[in-house]
């Protein structure tokens, strides 16, 4: 069982962060999106996020933890490399959160500054993660070359996460914001794919390990599906997105849905490259794993906590279903 308990926590983990990209992907597309819109608009926006606040940044908490305690010399390296984006990361965090109860109960002058620092605190985020994942994907070296990826990185996710939040108010909202979300996504689709397009091509040159893991036979056919699916996503969200009559039939969901796809393929395609490597070239998964004894304790812990936040998940999400009522406090 042993051998296995590292396997299982890479995965909890992997799981956990590609949760999180989505969900509060969605969370943080929509807070960036916010300075653009109408004040009863924001108010709709906020509404269609609030119920899901909690459930969506509980995944990360899981991944980082997860990271900590089964893989603790992993974590020292990545945080130590990263201090500064992922301080700027838990900054953007901490002020969407201020903003987001302080917008609430501000005085009428004052709510829009505190509706501008929800946005700066999205983008703020958005983009630190970005600048994280670009980082981690050259090995955390610090050379030019790695410097404009994770810069372009930094660039494309949160194009990412705007595509999400406009997909996710496809589906929740009405009236004027429907409209405005139908035409950010279709603003924002190009940049993104451009965006993932050209990632994708610059990763193997960057990467010599992820290239020669890419680039050999017979991988190189087996790994076809990753990029068929991605491309065969994209090409649905462009197609749907100018079909008036399948969005206004209540079918807007399969933008979201395919938003997912690319993010699940990109997550498969990034695991790939890395395994078994947990920092590219610098340590493996069984180099930096808890001893057998402590991955043995935590396991039955993650077992217990991982299905209940699961759970949780779906119950908020079913229960807060259907397109975003207004807003109140009362």
């Amino acid at each position: 069982m042993a051998d296995w308990l590292p396997l299982f926590f890479l995965g909890i983990m992997g799981l956990a962060l590609l949760v999180y990209i989505i969900l509060d992907g969605y969370d943080l597309g929509i807070g960036i999106l916010l300075s653009r819109a109408e004040e009863d608009e924001k108010d709709q926006m906020i509404a269609s996020i609030g119920p899901f606040w909690d459930a969506n940044e509980t995944w990360i908490v899981l991944g980082v933890g997860v990271l900590l305690i089964a893989f603790p010399a992993a974590y020292g390296l990545v945080l130590t490399e990263l201090y500064l984006p992922a301080t700027l990361m838990l900054m953007g965090l901490i002020l969407r959160g201020v903003s987001f109860d302080f917008r609430a109960k501000a005085k009428t002058q004052y709510k829009q500054r505190w509706n501008r620092l929800f946005a700066l605190g999205s983008l703020l985020a958005a983009t630190s993660q970005g600048w994280m994942l670009g980082a981690y994907v050259v090995g955390l070296e610090h050379s030019a070359v790695g410097m404009a990826f994770s810069a372009g990185i930094a660039v494309t996710l949160p194009a990412l996460y705007i595509m999400l939040g406009c997909g996710w108010l496809i589906m929740k909202a009405d009236g004027s914001l429907y409209e405005k979300a139908i035409a950010g996504a279709r603003w924002t689709v190009l940049p993104m794919g451009i965006g993932i397009f050209l990632l994708s091509i610059a990763t193997p040159i960057v990467s010599e390990v992820i290239a020669a893991k890419w680039f050999t036979l017979p991988a190189a056919i087996g790994l076809l599906p990753i990029p068929i699916s991605t491309s065969l996503a994209y090409a649905a969200i462009v197609w749907v997105l100018w079909q008036r009559r399948i969005l206004d039939a209540g079918f807007g969901w399969l933008v979201f849905v395919c938003l997912i796809v690319i993010c699940l393929m990109s997550a498969l395609g990034l695991a790939y490259s890395i395994y078994p490597d947990i920092v590219i070239n610098r340590m493996t998964i069984w180099d930096t794993a808890s001893s057998p004894e402590s991955l043995r304790f935590t396991f039955y812990g993650v077992a217990l906590t991982v299905p209940m936040i699961l759970v949780y998940t779906v119950f908020i999400y079913r229960i807060f279903s259907g397109k975003a009522t207004k807003l109140s406090y009362e």
